[in-house]
């Protein structure tokens, strides 16, 4: 039994599609049904029942699914421990992150690869429950989101500080000289926001439901950079957190009054995993610099 088939086992459980699962791994379908035969072979016991071009776990496939993952993040877990004896002089350590959170996680890249410039620092930006899928399945390393998981079992969250959710303006808007402006005025100013799926999103459509308040939404975006770069052009507003707009000098932020409008930040990791050491120094970092 090899480290390569309980891979593909894996993620062939996860996609329940031979064909996506090996494009996903960047080998052959012939060579993905291959090693999992082999592994099929090996525990004398089928894995997946075959209808056609469908395929979906067995009983012992499903029993089986639960210590494969353990042996994959076992054998990872060694791994880091080794590269941590390096002192972290070598390694990558993988974070994802919402689009939110970009200008606190930018000054701590800096001031990390200062420190540490042998290590190198890769970024996923994507919504909250696309990166806590790939957290589960040890593609990145910590999430920095405004969502908490619902799952204690899998995931353990730290809260690192409090955003509320504002009216962004371009400063030439009209709206630019007010001090705040109340939940009930959004419905009448037209707006661009998250396209549906974004943690944000899903959070004002049932603010705005509960309040029984229908806003003209006239542009959504899964690019929150390009979302703020509309506002820029002071054609429309949006509502993200303060955070989101932070360094932007020609936008400003006015408080929503009628409703209480808070988000947490937090850091995510997988529960019970190995931490790298590469990822709690960042972590210590990005507390000290929300202090």
């Amino acid at each position: 039994m090899e480290l390569r088939q309980l891979k593909y086992f894996v993620r062939s459980a996860e996609l329940l599609n031979f064909t996506e699962a090996a494009n996903d791994l960047f080998i052959s379908q012939s060579t993905l049904s291959q090693q999992i035969k082999q592994l099929e072979d090996e525990l004398d016991m089928l894995l997946f029942d075959r209808v056609g071009k469908r395929v979906r776990l067995t009983e012992a496939g499903n029993l089986f699914l639960t210590y494969a993952r353990q042996s994959l993040q076992d054998a990872n877990d060694g791994k880091q421990i080794i590269e941590d004896l390096k002192g972290l002089k070598a390694g990558t350590l993988k974070i994802g992150a919402t689009y939110g959170l970009s200008a606190l996680l930018n000054s701590t890249i800096v001031a990390f690869t200062k420190l540490y410039p042998q290590v190198k620092v890769a970024v996923d930006f994507g919504t909250s429950e696309d990166l806590l899928e790939k957290l589960k399945i040890a593609e990145i390393d910590f999430v920095l989101s405004f969502l908490q998981p619902p799952d204690t079992n899998v995931f353990e969250s730290e809260i690192l500080f409090d955003s509320k959710l504002s009216l962004i303006v371009h400063t030439s808007h009209p709206f630019a000289s007010k001090k705040k402006i109340d939940i009930k005025e959004l419905q009448n100013i037209h707006l661009a926001l998250p396209a549906k799926g974004f943690n944000t999103r899903d959070f004002l459509e049932d603010v705005f439901a509960k309040n029984k308040i229908s806003p003209v939404v006239n542009v959504e975006l899964n690019d929150i950079n390009m979302l703020l770069q509309l506002v820029e052009t002071g054609n429309w507003c949006t509502v993200l957190t303060i955070a989101s707009a932070s360094g932007r000098t020609n936008l400003c932020t006015l408080p929503i009054t009628g409703i209480e409008l808070t988000r947490d930040a937090s850091i995510t990791w997988l529960k019970d995993a190995y931490r790298k050491k590469a990822a709690t120094v960042f972590a210590e970092m990005i507390k000290k610099q929300v202090k």
